[in-house]
């Protein structure tokens, strides 16, 4: 008697390795270029930001002694330079790989967004804050090559964020937290919008440009946890860290709670990354940052959807505002 040959179902699943979009390898949950390549990002920041800070507010210095009379025009220099900073942290061949988080309360909202896993969004914070720490050295050992300038960044603290004293310390948790709250949302509009992809690297400058003027004074306007740890460590100034670690958690939580509930619309991040879209969350090649990977299954289809549902929402407002013949 022949027994029937019986067709079990098949199932085939396709792992897409794309960090960067909340889809690992299960079998290569650590990506080490992106963790590496965020640490050297986050130093040039710190490095060219400190450097900025330093020559901007240090009383004897040129630019110092002259913008002095000045603290507004000062405190948005020193914002602007320090936004600018990223920016060029960002443009590197490593921030264009690591995709330029340099900030953890940035690389927290990715992963609140299901952007980036746990155990990714941990090795960039981690590289971020060795990152910090390493770019604040580099700062301070200048002081062993060139004595005035050890005179200059020990006279601006290496760039380090004080809470202003004379109003309660809640004022400056809650100063930071609607700092990085405003620059979140300020980030993932953006970055949400494919023919805003040029400014978002440089919106950092522009931001707290605005920002320092208005509310520096009373915390610093860090907005970014290791950006506060590094001067810190080497200012052996622990009084109020606190705020810097509490301040921007909460404010980027707050940030991407407000982004879920569509308080500013439908705002869909492709992926985890600020700086040279096209890679899909990919993990881009060194010796080619600019390369652009084919669009995994379904990414066109999506891409075309938002597209069309943007262009109706605008045909929508347009017969709506069209006057009555």
């Amino acid at each position: 008697m022949k027994v029937p040959h019986i067709h079990w179902p098949h199932f085939h699943i396709h792992f897409h390795d794309r960090p960067l979009a909340g889809e690992p390898h299960p079998e290569r949950p650590f990506h080490w270029r992106l963790y590496f390549c965020e640490m050297v990002a986050t130093a040039v920041l710190m490095i060219i930001g400190l450097a900025c800070v330093i020559l901007l507010s240090a009383p004897n210095t040129w630019l110092g002694d002259r913008l002095a009379p000045h603290p507004a025009l000062q405190a948005a220099l020193c914002g602007l330079c320090f936004g600018l900073a990223g920016t060029a942290a960002a443009m590197t061949p490593f921030g264009k790989v690591s995709g330029a988080h340099l900030n953890p309360s940035v690389t927290l909202a990715f992963m609140l967004s299901k952007k980036i896993v746990w155990i990714d969004a941990l090795g960039y914070v981690i590289s971020q804050v060795i990152g910090a720490v390493l770019g604040t050295a580099i700062v301070y050992g200048a002081g062993y090559l060139l004595s005035s300038w050890k005179v200059d960044a020990l006279a601006a603290h290496y760039g380090a964020t004080v809470p202003y004293m004379g109003i309660s310390v809640w004022f400056a948790l809650g100063s930071e937290m609607l700092v990085t709250g405003l620059l979140i949302v300020t980030l993932y509009w953006l970055a949400a919008h494919p023919r805003h992809k040029w400014i978002t690297p440089w919106i950092g400058g522009v931001f707290f440009f605005v920002m320092n003027p208005l509310t520096a004074w009373i915390s610093g306007n860090s907005a970014n946890f290791a950006r506060s740890f590094g001067p810190d460590l080497f200012a052996g100034n622990w009084n109020g860290l606190w705020i810097y670690l509490l301040g921007p958690f909460i404010g980027s939580s707050l940030a991407v709670l407000a982004l879920k509930a569509d308080i500013l619309g439908k705002i869909h991040l492709m992926e985890a990354r600020l700086v040279n879209f096209g890679h899909h969350g990919r993990v881009p090649h060194m010796d080619d940052p600019h390369f652009v990977h084919a669009a995994p299954e379904h990414y066109e289809e999506y891409r075309q959807h938002l597209e069309m549902t943007e262009a109706m929402q605008k045909g929508k407002i347009a017969v709506e505002e069209k006057p009555d013949t």
